[in-house]
């Protein structure tokens, strides 16, 4: 009887000797009944490489494997399941596992990523089959119904943006899936493209059946050359099976699609200036409207989601709204896929429903810092999310309550920091982050991120505090009203959120100052 062991071949892994455990264990086992299966991450980063090996009693898990544990495991009888050192158990019994509420990555490191079959035999296809049996409004209806909101920041609600392009008269219409996860702290997207492709383009045909739309593009980022080639390898597979392409699974519909990269700018994450880019100009904000829903991609109706909105239609479809929304709290319905990382003991993907709290992610799942000293801030979506104190890490996380308190859910991206962080240097970096990555259309954001790094320096510094101080409020408030798009209007949240709880360290430099001239 062949003995499959599954070895991830997932660049988070990878980036830890994953490929050099493969070529040990396939050098160890030469002559021996065993199959290799390179799958995709459980998300469990602080467990890589995690070996699995497929015995009578179900999947059993080692890690965090190195090249050189190879002989002992084997020695051990790790294909029978065998004690050693490194023995987790069965994976489905891994606590941090077992815990998590996981819809959207079921399937990601179970299956071989790019196995048809595979992905069929874990409930994969099954959403689309009864997609293909409805109407255009029956879909946008079911996904309404469902409570999706939008995965990448803005929480908009997916249905009323599928139900417009629906609607919307146009020649063509396409469905834009945007995989440019800029993010700091932020991996689901990539995770998913890598662990387990075809559900992305499950939720990218079910779009287009609910719109009308008959050509697709994965926008990727230029920093995700893993994830670029296993989404374009899934869809050659998937066109070549009758997935993609004219009549898709033998019906009387036809959608493409295909993976684009990009070029590595982080305002390419914004719909518009995505859409730009696809049409191969600078990528720049439009001004809307109008709204990409009526006249996007060469001016056609489009519909655009990121990764993790597409790839919950799938389970909506197959599993109905009413099982989605019973995940969730009040109108942030289902679950989220929070990313963990910084300074936290067990980093990873964590995929919960909405309305888990920030000490539930960092202490109950992080197990606090990984420096073992205290906690000081949580920064809740990405670099332009607010930095969260102590205090408020009972705050839950779904889109109104980030929101009255001042931040925002974005992608789910969550770092911690220890006590030896300085607020104000995070502040300035943030300033700092849109200076550089603005795409220049705008004034607000162009010039008064450049001046938000500026005003926070001559605060630090002890220069006219009070009246700088009143300045880079009031700079704030013109970036947030007069942007053209989130990365000036958000800019200062993570800014103001650092001045509000963690004011002394924009005193820092004074203090110095004082304590050495006495």
């Amino acid at each position: 009887m062949t003995t499959r062991v599954f070895i991830p071949a997932d660049s988070s892994a990878l980036s830890v000797g994953a490929e050099a455990v493969a070529r040990a264990i396939a050098e160890r086992a030469a002559g021996l009944d065993v199959e290799i299966v390179r799958n995709g991450s459980r998300g469990a980063a602080w467990l890589e490489p995690l070996v699995e090996v497929e015995t009578p009693a179900g999947r059993l898990a080692y890690g965090p494997v190195g090249a050189a544990d190879v002989e002992s495991l084997f020695e051990a009888g790790f294909l029978e399941g065998g004690a050693h050192r490194l023995s987790l158990g069965p994976v489905d019994e891994i606590d941090w596992l077992k815990r998590q509420q996981r819809l959207v990555f079921a399937r990601c490191g179970v299956t071989d990523p790019f196995s048809l079959d595979d992905y069929r035999a874990h409930g994969g296809l099954s959403g689309l089959e009864r997609a293909l049996a409805m109407t255009p409004e029956a879909i946008v209806e079911e996904v309404a119904a469902s409570g999706l909101r939008g995965r990448g920041g803005a929480g908009f609600p997916a249905g009323v943006k599928w139900r417009t392009v629906s609607r919307a008269p146009g020649a063509r219409k396409y469905v834009v899936c945007n995989a440019d996860e800029g993010d700091s702290g932020a991996f689901a997207d990539r995770l998913l493209m890598e662990g387990d492709p075809f559900v992305v383009i499950e939720g990218m045909t079910i779009a287009a059946l609910a719109s009308g739309a008959t050509k697709g593009f994965i926008y990727i980022r230029s920093e995700y050359p893993h994830a670029f080639r296993a989404m374009t390898r899934a869809i050659e597979i998937a066109r070549a099976a009758g997935w993609l392409g004219a009549r898709i699974l033998g019906s009387k519909h036809s959608f493409d699609m295909e993976a684009r990269l990009g070029a590595g700018a982080y305002i390419c994450g914004e719909e518009t200036s995505l859409i730009e880019s696809l049409e191969g100009r600078r990528g720049q904000v439009r001004v809307r409207p109008p709204l990409p829903a009526l006249a996007g991609l060469f001016g056609m109706p489009t519909i655009v989601n990121n990764v993790l909105t597409l790839a919950s239609a799938p389970w909506i479809m197959a599993n109905g709204a009413r099982a989605f929304a019973e995940f969730g709290v009040d109108r942030s319905r289902g679950t989220q896929p929070f990313q963990l990382g910084g300074n936290v003991k067990r980093g990873g993907l964590v995929e919960l429903a909405m309305g888990a709290t920030i000490r539930e992610l960092v202490e109950g799942f992080g197990g606090g810092t990984a420096s073992g000293r205290p906690l000081r801030a949580v920064q809740v979506g990405g670099p332009l999310g607010a930095y969260f104190p102590e205090a408020l890490l009972d705050t839950k996380l779904d889109y109104e309550a980030m929101i009255a308190a001042k931040g925002m859910l974005g992608h789910g991206g969550i770092v911690a920091f220890d006590d030896g962080v300085d607020l104000s240097k995070q502040a300035r970096f943030a300033m700092q982050f849109c200076a550089i990555e603005s795409c220049g259309k705008c004034t607000p954001c162009r010039i008064g991120s450049t001046r938000g790094v500026e005003t926070i320096d001559r605060i630090v510094a002890g220069v006219e505090r009070d009246k700088n101080l009143a300045l880079l409020h009031d700079l704030c408030e013109l970036m947030t009203d007069g942007s053209l798009c989130a990365l000036g209007g958000l800019t200062p949240i993570p800014v103001l959120s650092a001045l509000t709880h963690f004011p002394t360290d924009f005193e820092r430099v004074a203090r110095e100052t004082e304590q050495a001239f006495p």
